[in-house]
């Protein structure tokens, strides 16, 4: 086609974040305005591409290719297969829900002398941040990725350390410090990831002689690029740390909780939701592609730490004193199973972890802003606080019960298909680890009922007697997200379809076949 597509999916946010960040403080409304049209438009876009890719085509398809620094093999190349199609379209879905969620929480702030949060700001650069995801996913140039894949990081510092929870504003006086810590700890464990990943793409660089990720795919299937044992591992290792700290996976997980207890709501979701994401895809797509064999070799010691990360999450949760950091550690979990089902290196494992990438997202939207509605009325975020909410706000109560029941995988809600997936696929070929991995679904039971129990049922504490139901605007907010999990519990076909094409393709390169079942099917 003639149309850029693709960059025009992800240019249209920059652009939009350049315009709605010159707009001036005075008009802060007209920013908000502004920022929710270019997301609405974006999201038509994304849609466009999804309508536009035939799953059962090209791998790679709506390419686009330019020449960029020549002298060096870095070229402006972009590319969509299904995986990264379901990414987009997640991302381009959330963020209007981000900005109306976080309609007021860069209003300014008079603190002293100074005027705190310019609104403008704020909403620029969540629209900074989902043009750089977005290009992130498209781009199969391994230096363009890398780009973004760092640049992402000075948007979320300052979304993270700037505009921090509002519960605190004005009231604890380390507020500004902890929002800080948080943000430098979130900058400097991916900044370290991302040297680290710098060295292997110089060292990639050095053997391939390129950054095109389909030439180097294609050569080193074909036998025309052969890697030493050695070096393919250490490129591995390189490329998959920095992934890892994106992710998050254990022991790098630390910096979440912090980003996202500090963070508003919106932006923890922002995170965990739409960030980390573009970690995991990038194991599927960087990874498995280009190191097929030291994927291989790093699987046992990977499914182990995804492993930790199920049941360390889980168990974290359970003994969470705060709502949001509790939600972080369930993202933790639920990354680790998403890790769990890539390695697994079964078609049923990576179709359950795409599949997840996508439910998690959706899921943890819907219970992290609805908390965050919860949290703005009590002005709170420890769970002693509230009591009683479901008597006073029914309908508040009932969504983030909804997102909870998601969050811990009841069947009929989005996740549980994903996350059966994934353990199907990993018993398969490692009965034990997708055994122990089980006790992740019992602990998260554990978790979300407790803290349903103590935040929303028994009596009504005096501090919420007066709390009011959601708003129309949250209603807005919140309903798509609680239809589409019922929806894709019960109908997960139309992601699974653009998905699966994809997903056996990877299987291809790491030249992996499904384990054949013991027990023949009865004729």
């Amino acid at each position: 086609m003639s149309f850029p597509l693709l960059t025009a999916t992800a240019v249209l946010p920059a652009v939009g974040a350049i315009v709605t960040a010159a707009v001036p403080a005075a008009r802060r409304t007209a920013a908000k305005w502004l920022a929710l049209l270019v997301s609405l438009a974006t999201l038509a876009l994304a849609i466009t591409v999804m309508v536009r890719f035939d799953p059962d085509g090209d791998r790679y398809q709506l390419t686009e290719s330019h020449a960029w620094i020549a002298d060096f093999g870095v070229r402006y190349e972009l590319g969509v297969d299904g995986i990264a199609v379901a990414l987009i379209a997640l991302t381009a879905l959330l963020i209007p829900f981000i900005i109306l969620a976080g309609w007021h929480d860069a209003d300014p702030l008079e603190t002293g002398n100074r005027r705190w949060r310019p609104t403008q700001g704020f909403f620029a650069l969540i629209l900074a941040v989902e043009a750089m995801v977005i290009i992130s996913f498209e781009a199969t140039d391994v230096f363009l990725f890398y780009i973004f894949f760092e640049a992402m990081l000075i948007p979320m510092y300052f979304l993270i350390g700037g505009f921090g929870d509002r519960a605190h504003a004005g009231t604890d006086e380390n507020a500004a410090a902890q929002r800080s810590y948080a943000a430098v700890k979130f900058l400097l464990y991916n900044l370290v990831g991302g040297l680290i990943m710098l060295a292997a793409v110089i060292g990639l660089y050095v053997v391939a002689g390129n950054f095109s990720l389909q030439e180097i795919a294609e050569a080193r299937a074909n036998g025309s690029l052969d890697m030493a044992t050695n070096t393919e591992r250490w490129l591995f290792l390189g490329f998959f740390f920095a992934f890892a700290v994106k992710a998050p996976l254990w022991p790098l997980h630390t910096w979440l909780p912090n980003a996202m207890g500090e963070a508003t709501a919106p932006v923890a979701v922002l995170i965990t939701a739409v960030v980390d994401k573009v970690g995991t895809f990038a194991m599927l797509r960087f990874c498995l592609q280009l190191f097929p064999e030291a994927s291989k070799w790093a699987t046992p010691a990977i499914l182990v730490l995804a492993l930790i990360s199920i049941i360390y999450g889980a168990l974290l949760a359970v003994g969470q004193r705060d709502i949001k950091r509790l939600v972080a550690y369930a993202s933790i979990s639920h990354f680790g199973f998403i890790i769990l089902g890539i390695f697994a290196m079964t078609s049923q494992g990576q179709s359950g972890a795409t599949l997840y990438m996508v439910n998690h997202g959706i899921s943890t939207a819907a219970l992290m802003l609805v908390a965050g509605f919860l949290i703005s009325r009590r002005g709170s975020r420890l769970i002693a606080d509230y009591g009683g909410v479901q008597k006073v706000a029914p309908v508040l109560a009932g969504t983030f019960l909804i997102g909870g029941l998601a969050t811990l995988s009841l069947p009929g809600l989005a996740p549980f298909v994903s996350e059966f997936l994934v353990l199907v696929g990993t018993f398969a070929r490692y009965p034990v680890i997708g055994i122990i991995a089980t006790f992740g679904i019992v602990l998260a039971a554990l978790y979300v009922l407790v803290l349903y129990q103590r935040t929303m049922t028994g009596p009504v504490k005096p501090e919420v007697a007066s709390m009011p139901d959601l708003r129309v605007r949250e209603l807005v907010v919140v309903a798509p997200l609680v239809v589409l999990l019922i929806f894709l519990g019960v109908y997960p076909k139309p992601v699974t379809d653009i998905v699966d094409p994809a997903v056996k393709q990877t299987m291809s390169d790491v030249q992996k076949k499904d384990p054949q079942p013991e027990v023949e099917a009865a004729k």
